[in-house]
């Protein structure tokens, strides 16, 4: 078999096309371009099966995250309603039991009620004989208290007019003390005001004096100055309109000359003219002569440019061909090395697949077997356990939770199978999207499936059908 394999592999590699030509009568872009395609699919390929890696294991996190979240509220919620129920009970309990004590309350209540209203009257009179003669000694020790509160009005009035006389000689006393601290301070300080007043006099007078004397000196130096200036400025105008004079009476010279020679001009100008009317006629044709002489030297100048010009590009194409037909020879030999990697990696993939599928295919017959054991192995729990409910009498709430034990005991084995299963149906999904992109790459690369040499098989799950999204995508059975 492996020689017959050889064989169909050398024929599918000497059918390959690219873009309807063989890889003989590719031109150096072309390839380049087909590497530079080949890359980027290659690339892009790459970036999305991270991406899908990426969002699976995020998505396969959150689903383990809800499964973990929605079990524990189950457990939560059975648990609220097994406390509800002992709740309700307790209360109904604890209302009968406050219902009685109400009733014996209220009969505590009305005799006791009628008790205090009798002692109340009692208390009452006695209150009322206590109450008018603490109110007759009361008004006795007011009077007192009167009394002797006009005795102290009169004492303390005596007492107040002796302070304020006495309050009254100390102000007198102070005022004439602070009066004549006053007249000291005032004295002083006049004598101090005249020492510094004829001081700060005899500073202003040296200091205006001073301020005169800097004044006076400025003043006759400015003048001195302004009467240099001044003189300065005179002279340079006199010599100004001498030689202004002597400037006119030359000018006046100039213009006589001016118009002899104007005069002389004139005459020459009109011999000059008939000169030029006889000489018009020769000087056209000699222009005519130089123009054409001028688009030949042009063209000449032209023509040499555009020669150096072209010798100059046939330089830079004789090298770029020699670095060309360089390029070219190193690109065969990477398109070979290419292609030989290409060969490489074909055969590792094939091998790769193969170990795959047996990896899948063993996996899938031992969850299966493992499933079916685990759902015998149920079903024989449960007739065991109908049997053992059945022989012995139990009680009802014993019996309650023992069923409630073995629910959790099945919803967590159910749940186990259920993560099993996943687990089946994501692995097929992988093994399915592992052949879909190999056969995918091998008609993007132009290979044939018929020359694989093999023809792969597709997993299915018995009982379930696998979706289109990617492997990390699958939904667990219900």
């Amino acid at each position: 078999m492996a020689p017959k394999k050889k064989g169909k592999k050398g024929k599918a590699k000497g059918n390959l096309v690219v873009d309807g030509l063989a890889p003989e009568d590719m031109t150096k872009e072309q390839v380049e371009e087909h590497v530079s395609r080949i890359r980027e699919e290659l690339d892009r390929e790459r970036e999305e099966r991270n991406y899908f890696q990426l969002e699976r294991d995020k998505i396969h996190t959150f689903w383990e995250i809800t499964r973990r979240q929605l079990e524990e509220k189950k457990a939560e919620l059975r648990n609220k309603d097994r406390e509800m129920e002992e709740a309700e009970e307790r209360h109904q309990v604890e209302i009968k039991v406050y219902k009685q004590k109400v009733k014996h309350l209220l009969y505590e209540h009305q005799n006791n009620l009628a008790e205090v209203k009798a002692e109340g009257t009692v208390v009452m009179k006695l209150a009322q004989k206590e109450h008018r003669m603490q109110e007759g000694v009361l008004r006795k020790d007011m009077r007192a208290l009167k009394v002797e509160l006009k005795e102290q009005e009169l004492a303390n009035e005596v007492v107040i007019k002796n302070l304020r006389l006495k309050h009254a000689e100390e102000m007198t006393k102070m005022r004439n003390d602070f009066e004549r601290q006053v007249r000291e301070i005032e004295t002083k300080y006049d004598k101090k005001m005249k020492m510094l007043r004829d001081e700060l006099d005899l500073r202003r007078k040296t200091e205006i004096h001073e301020v005169e004397e800097r004044k006076n000196g400025q003043i006759s130096t400015l003048m001195q100055r302004h009467e240099e200036a001044f003189t300065d400025i005179k002279n340079y105008y006199n010599d100004i309109t001498l030689n202004n004079l002597a400037l006119i009476n030359s000018l006046k010279e100039q213009m006589e000359d001016m118009r002899k020679k104007e005069e002389h001009l004139e005459r020459e100008m009109a011999e000059v003219a008939l000169q030029n009317k006889r000489l018009a006629e020769p000087l056209q044709r000699a222009r005519e002569e130089m123009n054409e002489m001028q688009k030949r030297i042009a063209s000449y100048e032209r023509d040499k440019q555009i020669l150096i010009c072209t010798k100059a590009r046939l330089k830079v194409a004789e090298k770029d061909l020699k670095d060309l037909q360089w390029e070219h020879e190193v690109l065969e030999q990477r398109f070979i090395k290419v292609q030989q990697e290409r060969d490489d990696l074909y055969r590792k993939f094939t091998a790769a697949i193969q170990e795959v599928q047996q990896k899948t295919g063993f996996k899938n017959l031992l969850l299966e077997r493992k499933l079916q054991a685990l759902n015998a192995a149920v079903e024989k729990r449960e007739v065991q356990f109908n049997e053992v409910l059945a022989a012995s009498n139990l009680d009802p709430a014993a019996l309650t939770l023992v069923s409630r034990k073995l629910e959790d005991v099945l919803e967590s084995k159910n749940t186990t199978i259920k993560d099993l299963q996943y687990e089946l149906a994501r692995v097929c999904k992988a093994h399915n999207d592992l052949l879909r992109t190999y056969e995918a790459k091998l008609l993007a690369f132009g290979i044939p499936l018929d020359n694989v040499g093999f023809k792969p098989l597709e997993t299915a799950v018995i009982g379930q059908t696998l979706g289109q999204g990617p492997a990390g995508l699958v939904g667990a059975p219900t």
